[in-house]
């Protein structure tokens, strides 16, 4: 089940006196995260307006009715979601968080799974993921060589392994 609300950043600080707030954008970019107008608390449970700007690698955030730099400070270190439904991502993109916990699976043979996502980072070429299978945690470039398919409905991602990814192999 794929959850409904996001996490998409860290409030980190303020900025400025009237309320604006610099949040550590835990999406994209900076400007994937300024371009919504509605974010969220507590997974959800509370509505925010907001009007939001790319500033550097952060972003900066003016929630509606935090007006001081006081009533800012106050909500530092608290994590901002979005809704689902109101982000657009291109074809054949996912969410970090959907893709976590998923099974990876050998495309040519069902048979074969090599573990769980537990990770994903980038570089400056493409993500990385990382597949952890008992104590073991295998690197794999997320590139379309590899990954066949992202099903993250049914909680799949299907590979085709390079050569000497996976120790066991011949």
């Amino acid at each position: 089940m794929l959850k409904k609300y996001l996490e998409v950043g860290k409030i980190v600080g303020t900025h400025g006196i009237r309320g604006e707030l610099r949040v550590d954008p835990w999406c994209d970019s900076p400007e994937f995260l300024a371009s919504f107008k509605t974010l969220y608390f507590d997974n959800g449970g509370e509505k925010l307006s907001v009007k939001s700007r790319p500033h550097k690698n952060i972003t900066l955030i003016k929630i509606n009715g935090v007006d001081t730099i006081e009533d800012a400070q106050l909500l530092r270190g608290k994590i901002l979601y979005i809704d689902r439904d109101d982000a657009k991502l291109p074809e054949g993109r996912n969410f970090v968080q959907d893709l976590i916990g998923c099974r990876v699976v050998d495309a040519d043979d069902n048979s074969v799974e090599y573990g769980t996502l537990s990770d994903v980072f980038k570089t400056g070429a493409n993500d990385v993921y990382t597949v952890k299978s008992g104590e073991r945690e295998y690197l794999i470039p997320a590139i379309d060589e590899v990954v066949v398919e992202k099903n993250v409905a049914d909680g799949v991602i299907l590979i085709r392994p390079m050569k000497g990814l996976f120790d066991d192999e011949d």
